[in-house]
C-alpha cells in the first residue's frame, strides 16, 4: 500500500488524492508523504511487526515442536498426556534455560500451529474399534427418544386447550 503510494507522489498526486485512490485516512497519506519527500520509496518500506522480537528464534520453535511431538510422558509427565502452558513454560526452561510467562508460551504454540481447541494427538490408550462399536450398537439403547406428545393448536378456542 505504501509502495503504490510512493509511486502515485512520484506521479504528482496530492496526499488528498492518494488518499482517496488507496481508501486510507489522510492522515496517513500526509505522514506517508513527508517521508517520501524525505527519504523516497525506500522510507516508506515496511519495518517488520510493531514491538519486541520474539524470545524464541525459528530455530529452537524447530526444537520446541520436535521436543512437543514426543509426548508429554517424553517430558516426564506421565499421568497426563496433554500439553499445558505451564507443562510448556518448564520445557522452554528446561530446553534452553529461558524464564519465559504463559502467554510467550501460548504465542509461540500458536506459531507452531497448535491451538487450544483442538488437540493434535489423540489419547495413546483410545481405542477406535471400541469406540465404533459402542456408538452403533450402545448408544441407540441408551439414548432416549423425545417424549411423545399430543398435537397441539395455537387457536385459543381449540377444544384441546381447555
Amino acid at each position: 500500500m505504501r509502495q503504490r503510494a510512493a509511486a502515485l507522489f512520484a506521479e504528482g498526486k496530492s496526499a488528498v488524492e492518494v488518499a482517496g485512490l488507496l481508501e486510507v485516512s489522510t492522515k496517513s497519506a500526509y505522514q506517508w508523504r513527508r517521508a517520501w519527500a524525505v527519504g523516497g520509496a525506500k522510507a516508506l518500506a515496511s519495518r517488520g511487526p510493531a514491538g519486541p522480537d520474539p524470545k524464541l528464534s525459528d530455530e529452537q520453535l524447530a526444537r520446541l515442536k520436535s521436543r512437543l511431538e514426543l509426548g508429554p510422558a517424553a517430558a516426564g509427565y506421565g499421568e497426563d498426556q496433554r500439553w499445558t502452558l505451564a507443562r510448556v513454560v518448564a520445557l522452554i526452561a528446561t530446553m534452553f534455560h529461558i524464564r519465559v510467562g504463559i502467554t510467550t508460551a501460548w504465542q509461540a504454540m500458536r506459531r507452531l500451529g497448535y491451538t487450544a481447541q483442538l488437540p493434535i494427538h489423540r489419547a495413546i490408550e483410545r481405542d477406535e474399534a471400541a469406540i465404533a462399536h459402542w456408538r452403533r450398537y450402545q448408544w441407540p439403547a441408551v439414548k432416549e427418544p423425545p417424549p411423545a406428545r399430543p398435537p397441539g393448536s395455537a387457536s385459543p378456542t381449540n377444544v384441546a386447550r381447555r
